[in-house]
């Protein structure tokens, strides 16, 4: 089966501007992301699909060939910055960035090990799990886990040579870490290189290799690592931190350590966004006679007053008592929903009051129409 049209791909019409392209990708690149579809192929390859599509139709020059020549104008190396296919190391080393998000957060970072361009290794990433509590998510911590991981060899210093021992410029690539060859194409000669498969794009090979390590440059070992995690995270969230991964290969670059939030339930109070729910129940004579109650906060408790005649479903705002915004500005509210608690069963005596109490026309139900009703309660909500 033939290549897609890059422009269907992106969903774009092919006078797109660059804007359009550059949205288009990021929205397909979120929805196929691999941390969302985990172990699913199909979203993979479409995660994949629409980067190809991106580093062809960004380029204005590349963009006029595909327009020209179609996917015929890349093949056999072409134009195209990505020979063979592209991996998820291409992707994120060349279009990390067009993810934006907050810092290191949304879990957009890179992927797996092995050699980034310029013929330097890269160690994998790793991915821990970290719970928080309400308060830990309100106020933001200090976290100190241990972590297994690769890290560099102290007897070879990382190089994976023995006892300090030289490398050898590689006889194959001469020590650039990459072969070239030329193929013929209807567009002329092209010239693609690859990962020089003797030294694996390092450039050297190792005569005597370190005991320790056995030529790795780098052995397993646990690590106690610090996390800042700042305020306003939320379930499924990842925090990024550079070069914490796996050490690479003799001396290349750390892999990347994304610790993903684990949000605990709380027993009271239930999260919505930057905003904390709590449903507080109160009795018939307490909402009728009016009262003053504790409800819990994530700072502790706090006093509000209910006014008497209180209906069920009316909902009070403690404004500021909520979330903070994830780097960002403000905070949530605490929104807490009122609720009549009617008893099932009743004394002798405490039925006769309500017998009576049912014969009052003071109790006969007059409902206020201006507070009457879901949708008028949420607008009330939002004033």
């Amino acid at each position: 089966m033939g290549k897609k049209d890059y422009y269907d791909v992106l969903e774009v019409s092919k006078n797109a501007s660059q804007e359009e392209i550059k949205k288009a990708y990021r929205k397909q690149a979120i929805k196929h992301h691999p941390d969302k579809n985990p172990d699913d192929k199909q979203a993979e390859e479409k995660f994949k699909e629409a980067a190809e599509a991106y580093e062809i139709l960004s380029d204005e020059q590349k963009r006029q060939k595909y327009d020209q020549f179609g996917h015929a104008a890349f093949q056999n190396g072409g134009a195209g910055g990505f020979q063979g296919g592209m991996t998820m190391e291409d992707i994120f080393s060349q279009f990390g960035d067009i993810f934006g998000g907050f810092g290191g957060f949304g879990g957009f970072g890179g992927f797996g090990g092995g050699s980034s361009r310029g013929g330097m290794t890269k160690g994998s990433n790793l991915r821990v799990k970290v719970k928080l509590n309400l308060q830990e998510v309100t106020k933001g911590v200090e976290k100190k886990i241990k972590v297994k991981k690769y890290v560099p060899c102290d007897a070879c210093s990382g190089s994976g040579a023995k006892d300090g021992t030289a490398k050898d410029t590689c006889s194959t690539c001469r020590g650039s870490g990459q072969v070239t060859r030329v193929t013929n194409t209807f567009l002329g000669q092209m010239q693609t290189a690859s990962v020089c498969p003797t030294c694996h794009g390092e450039g050297t090979t190792i005569s005597q290799k370190c005991e320790s390590c056995y030529g790795e440059g780098m052995i397993k070992k646990d690590e106690v690592i610090k996390i800042n995690i700042p305020a306003g995270v939320s379930e499924g969230m990842q925090v990024k931190m550079s070069g914490k991964g796996n050490a690479a290969r003799r001396g290349g670059i750390n892999g990347d350590l994304m610790v993903v939030i684990q949000e605990e339930s709380h027993p009271e109070l239930t999260r919505d966004g930057s905003d904390l729910l709590f449903m507080l129940y109160l009795s018939i004579p307490q909402a009728t006679l009016g009262t003053t109650v504790e409800i819990p906060t994530v700072e502790g408790k706090a006093k509000i007053k209910i006014e008497a005649g209180t209906q069920p479903g009316r909902i009070l705002r403690l404004r500021g008592k909520g979330v903070p915004e994830v780097n960002g500005y403000g905070r949530g509210d605490l929104l807490v929903q009122i609720n009549v608690w009617i008893p099932k069963t009743l004394e002798k005596e405490e039925r006769k009051i309500f017998e009576r109490m049912e014969q009052s026309d003071t109790f006969t139900p007059r409902p206020d129409k201006s507070e009457n009703g879901f949708f008028n309660r949420m607008k009330n909500l939002f004033e």
